[in-house]
């Protein structure tokens, strides 16, 4: 559970990076996802946590209010989340994931991990921030993805992927594989 561990502090740490650049004016700004805006990237985000953590509680997630605060929301679901990952008999319970009952460490191994660092460009995008995602995260979530390619291009997932340029690198080829143009 180490490996879940450190993965999940390294990709949260870039998405909390580019929240915290997030200025009060520019929550509205219109992201790269058709129809988000940069709170509702970190909402979805944010939605995607309590899944988890409601999951391991036995409870129905509350999805991210009109009235609360993304930012707070975000450092909060981020602090539940680590802790799953810290504890490995948190981490071995089972929950219902997305494609079926698996412990909560590999959900968040090979789901939230993976949403996180796809939502971390699509924020920093949206508000100028750091692009640069983690390569070794990269490599992980685009392997993870891509024997999944048919279930994810269904609706409310992500769009189709598109052809990168030429000699592009892992990154940039993860992006468009995600139906982003980087």
């Amino acid at each position: 559970m180490a490996q879940v561990q450190d993965n999940y502090r390294v990709v949260s740490s870039d998405f909390d990076a580019a929240v915290r650049s997030v200025a009060p004016e520019a929550w509205r700004t219109q992201s790269p996802c058709e129809e988000w805006t940069a709170r509702d990237i970190v909402a979805h985000v944010v939605d995607g946590h309590r899944s988890v953590i409601s999951g391991m509680r036995g409870e129905v997630p509350t999805p991210l209010g009109v009235d609360e605060d993304p930012r707070q929301a975000w450092e909060e679901v981020a602090h539940a989340v680590a802790a799953i990952t810290q504890d490995p008999a948190q981490a071995a319970k089972e929950i219902d994931g997305p494609t079926g009952t698996m412990a909560a460490g590999e959900v968040i191994d090979r789901f939230v991990i993976m949403d996180l660092l796809v939502h971390t460009w699509d924020l920093a995008r949206t508000v100028g921030a750091d692009e640069h995602l983690d390569e070794d995260s990269v490599r992980r979530a685009y392997d993870v993805l891509k024997p999944m390619d048919g279930m994810i291009r269904r609706p409310n997932f992500f769009g189709p992927k598109l052809e990168p340029p030429s000699d592009v690198d892992r990154q940039t080829e993860f992006l468009y594989f995600t139906g982003r143009r980087a």
